[in-house]
């Protein structure tokens, strides 16, 4: 126990118009030699009485919330028995709000709450008051702590955890089946009063359903509610606090309940009798009609079965579910035909595929009904008597022979006429024809089982009165084998027989082929050609297997006298008719050695026995390529030497004129006489081709004597112009070239083709004058020359 040496007294009051309440939870009592008066306060009346020195721990106080006054709100009065009242003590208070919520006066303690309280914000607040001596800031009491406890008023209505509840319960549900739960909580102190206590009531959903009052369940209160006849309720569910009295605060819910499907009732066809339609023409799987049976319930409730339970055409049509409509869909099961059965009765039957036990007592849950089917009768195409025809027919048969006949009928009532004919599409080659009134195919070409063993076609039958109407058959036509081939060599044989060859030695093992077929196998023989048969130097001998040995003759063989025999052989077959073809075989003469390997077969080689070796003739090749390569280099310099100029000066001007403006050349003609040929005639080497044509005829230059002691030069130039001028490969037009003699006094004068051509007389020009001034300078040009010329 604390010791104490003095009293601290705590008074609370509680302002107007509510009145505080305090509990003492603890009373503690210190004993002490002196004794002190304590004051109590008790309105504006003053008690004095002496005791004994003791100290109060106040805990709990109440004070009410939402407090409305216009004053701040007051809760009580600290009090220290050692104030004095002289003002030498000092209030303080600390803990929660104190300061903000809760002021205290420093000086008379009396202590207030500033703000309305709200018990749903905070319910409890703990403080701690001590007086202290406002001269030396020392406590004259020890802190007490006390609680202030909010109390509560009906200030919060109930409220539901969700503002719509959704719920189902399954239709036909027994009397007070669970459907939902629905829970309101009220924010008020549950300790104190009625303020929490919560009671629910239905306000809107009677007679369907009922609400239990304290847990808020919700049942089903009507017996038998069908979903068929409504599905969706709507109930309103009240929460009212103070325990359901007069004044309490209250709350509402919205609850949708949804009445699930049970298996209640059972599929009802609408009508006891259906009747379809279809053509005799329908394919199986094609659906004819659809009949449905109704069920008021949904889901996997309302799913049926449907089936033919009896009925004379129970095996020529099947019932199927459409899963998405519960529609049962009747269809073709087998081909009908409206000449066997007009009109067919079925029995058919719907059943719920899942039955609920408890809803038996209601009935059968299956329903049945008729369902009538007429076929109708349609032109159907004609009907070959088989599916396929196979023919056989040998290879040998003449042209326009029946090989046989395909049958067609019209199914239809009218059996009308039917004509036949062949797609040309499977006889490209119009191997066969087909007599379009009964159906006989025969040949048009001849047949070759070797080329093509089967033969596919389609025969086409089509009524005369509809050709739309028409039907396809397969025609496999076998060609059969007759013996119409000779028998072959298997290969081609080319052998060979050494010069050392003996007599009756095996050169070679001749086989045969035939492209005939034999059912008991062939049968081939052997034989040398008659015209082959005497002087033969080989003999043909049948060995009985289908194949024949050659064998030589005589001893030794010379190629030199001949290198080759081709010997005719005779094979024959024995099927009727025979067949027989001669076949030649080649055999060379060559040298072998003493084991009988061929070394060579070729009689040239081998007419000088001393010939060189393939080794010493490529030697020998290459000697001469080297000396031939050789002479040729030689002679090409000593050529090149040869084209040195004679005179080297530097005098020497060679003028190559070569004149744009004229019909000639143009500039590839760039050949010109070297003036040095003109000065040393001695010089002159042989014509060269010109380089400004391709002539049409390659002739060889003409090589013309060279005149020694001709210095004469215009008679030299003249020579030469008869040369041009007979030189096949000079070109037609003009090529002027200038030797050193420039100007009208030249010697050399005009080396003109046009002039050359007429060198008897000389070509009178005047006539350019009177052309006009275009042709003025060519007439001054021509004129002149020819005044030069008269000079």
């Amino acid at each position: 126990m604390m010791i104490t040496y003095h009293c601290f007294w705590l008074l609370f009051w509680v302002g107007q118009p509510h009145q505080s309440f305090s509990s003492p939870l603890s009373k503690r009592t210190r004993g002490f030699p002196e004794k002190e008066k304590v004051l109590e306060l008790s309105g504006n009346n003053r008690k004095e009485f002496t005791r004994s020195k003791r100290s109060w721990m106040w805990n709990q106080f109440f004070l009410l919330e939402e407090y409305t006054g216009s004053d701040y709100q007051y809760v009580g009065k600290l009090h220290s028995d050692q104030d004095r009242g002289d003002g030498s003590l000092k209030y303080i208070l600390s803990g929660d709000g104190a300061g903000d919520l809760f002021i205290i006066n420093e000086n008379t303690g009396d202590i207030q709450a500033t703000k309305r309280l709200d018990r749903e914000e905070k319910p409890v607040y703990i403080l701690r008051a001590q007086a202290i001596n406002r001269r030396t800031g020392r406590p004259v009491e020890p802190e007490s702590e006390f609680v202030i406890k909010i109390h509560d008023i009906n200030d919060n209505e109930p409220m539901f955890t969700k503002d719509v509840y959704n719920a189902s319960v399954p239709e036909m549900s027994d009397v007070g089946t669970f459907v939902v739960q629905v829970t309101a909580t009220d924010a008020d102190d549950p300790t104190y009063g009625n303020s929490a206590k919560v009671v629910y009531s239905i306000l809107q959903g009677q007679p369907y359903f009922s609400v239990e009052s304290e847990s808020g369940i919700i049942k089903t209160a009507l017996l038998n509610m069908d979903r068929e006849n409504r599905e969706q309720y709507q109930v309103v569910i009240q929460a009212k606090d103070m325990g359901g009295q007069m004044g309490g605060l209250s709350g509402t819910t919205t609850v949708n309940i949804t009445l699930t499907d049970v298996n209640d009732n059972p599929p009802r066809f609408p009508q006891s009798t259906y009747q379809f339609k279809t053509p005799e023409s329908a394919p199986p799987e094609s659906p004819i009609g659809r009949i449905k049976a109704n069920d008021a319930d949904v889901g996997e409730n309302a799913e049926i079965k449907y089936s033919i339970t009896e009925g004379d055409g129970s095996d020529m049509f099947e019932v199927i579910t459409d899963k998405d409509t519960q529609e049962g869909i009747i269809t073709v099961k087998k081909a009908l035909d409206f000449e066997k059965k007009k009109l067919y009765t079925l029995k058919v039957e719907a059943t719920n595929t899942h039955v609920d036990p408890r809803f038996l007592y209601l009935g059968p849950f299956k329903d049945s009904t008729t369902v009538r089917i007429l076929v109708e009768d349609v032109d159907e195409p004609p009907v070959f008597s088989r599916p396929a025809y196979i023919l056989e027919v040998k290879e040998d048969v003449p042209i326009n022979s029946i090989i046989g006949t395909v049958t067609a009928q019209d199914p239809d009532v009218a059996k009308n006429p039917v004509k036949y004919s062949v797609d040309r599409h499977t006889d490209m080659d119009r191997v066969f024809n087909i007599n379009s009134g009964n159906g006989s195919i025969f040949t048009s070409k001849p047949l070759d089982r070797e080329t093509l063993l089967w033969h596919n076609i389609t025969v086409i039958a089509a009524e005369i009165n509809n050709p739309k109407q028409s039907s396809r058959v397969p025609v496999f036509i076998k060609v059969l084998d007759v013996n119409d081939n000779a028998p072959e060599f298997a290969m081609f044989y080319e052998t060979f027989v050494c010069e050392n060859a003996k007599a009756e030695q095996l050169i070679q093992t001749l086989s045969a082929v035939d492209k005939d077929d034999s059912f008991s196998g062939h049968q081939f023989s052997f034989s040398l050609a008659p015209e082959a048969t005497s002087g033969s130097n080989f003999t043909i001998q049948d060995n009985r297997d289908n194949t024949a040995g050659i064998f030589t003759r005589k001893n030794r063989y010379n190629r030199h006298e001949m290198s080759t025999y081709l010997l005719p052989v005779v094979i024959s077959d024995s099927d009727y008719p025979v067949q027989s073809s001669t076949e030649t075989v080649t055999i060379r003469v060559c040298a072998c050695d003493h084991r009988g390997k061929m070394q060579s077969c070729n009689a040239e080689a081998l007419i000088h026995p001393t010939g060189l070796s393939t080794g010493a003739l490529i030697a020998i090749l290459l000697c001469i390529i080297i000396l031939l390569v050789t002479v040729v280099l030689f002679a090409a310099l000593k050529r090149q030497r040869k084209k040195e100029p004679l005179i080297i000066s530097k005098e020497d001007i060679r003028d190559n004129i070569v004149s744009y403006n004229d019909e000639g050349g143009g500039e590839e003609d760039t050949q010109a006489f070297d003036i040095g040929t003109l000065r040393n005639p001695e010089a002159i080497e042989d014509n060269k081709l010109r380089r400004d044509i391709v002539p049409e005829a390659l002739f060889m230059p003409r090589r013309t004597p060279a005149v020694r002691d001709n210095t004469d030069v215009r008679d030299f130039i003249n020579q030469r112009l008869k040369e041009n001028d007979t030189d096949p490969t000079a070109p037609p037009y003009d090529s002027l070239a200038t030797y050193a003699y420039e100007g009208n006094g030249s010697v050399a004068e005009s080396l003109s083709s046009l002039e050359s051509v007429t060198t008897d007389g000389d070509q009178d020009y005047d006539y350019l004058s009177d052309w006009g001034p275009r042709f003025k300078k060519l007439a001054d040009m021509y004129g002149s020359v020819d005044s030069d010329k008269d000079s």
